[in-house]
């Protein structure tokens, strides 16, 4: 309760996650982590992805995939830039946009292509390699660096919005159980 002038007001402060880091032992930690996030997926969700090559970025987003529900293969979107995936969410379907922008030659390949429509409130949006069309892409949700270190890789979580931050305090993971 706070006095404002002659009247007095009164809210709930929330505490909000905005980052999580941890240690990842094993390529099967990192497939936890994927399913993990697959329950949080919201419509309008943009997570972007950062690490080197062979940093686990498409294991993450594969496992994250098939836990939300895709049947089959997820393939890397290195050559296409863009894949679609069909899940539901809570009844309703709901489109996943995966992009690898690693060989983007440069961002306006990204608008040229059409991709900048697909961010809307409805589509979740997977971005591998943002940087590579960082002066064209829309904030993220919720970024997610990942580091090889030794067999295993450090990863952060850094909430950049609300939909960031409330999913990452639902974020029901315990890493290397």
């Amino acid at each position: 309760m706070v006095q404002y002038g002659n009247y007095l007001l009164f809210y709930e402060m929330q505490q909000y996650k905005t980052q999580l880091k941890t240690h990842l032992k094993s390529e099967a930690a990192t497939d936890a982590l994927g399913r993990c996030l697959a329950h949080q997926l919201v419509p309008g969700l943009v997570i972007y992805l950062y690490g080197d090559l062979g940093a686990g970025k498409t294991a993450l987003t594969r496992a994250l995939l098939h836990a939300a529900g895709v049947v089959g293969h997820v393939k890397s979107p290195t050559y296409t830039l863009a894949e679609p995936y069909q899940i539901q969410l809570a009844g309703q379907a709901t489109t996943v946009m995966h992009f690898d922008l690693y060989r983007m030659s440069s961002p306006e390949e990204f608008l040229e292509a059409g991709f900048r429509e697909v961010f809307n409130h409805t589509t979740i949006c997977i971005v591998e390699w943002p940087e590579q069309g960082a002066q064209v892409l829309p904030a993220p949700d919720l970024e997610v660096h990942l580091t090889v270190a030794g067999t295993g890789r450090h990863v952060e979580l850094r909430a950049i919005s609300d939909k960031g931050s409330a999913c990452l305090n639902q974020l029901n993971f315990a890493p290397n159980l």
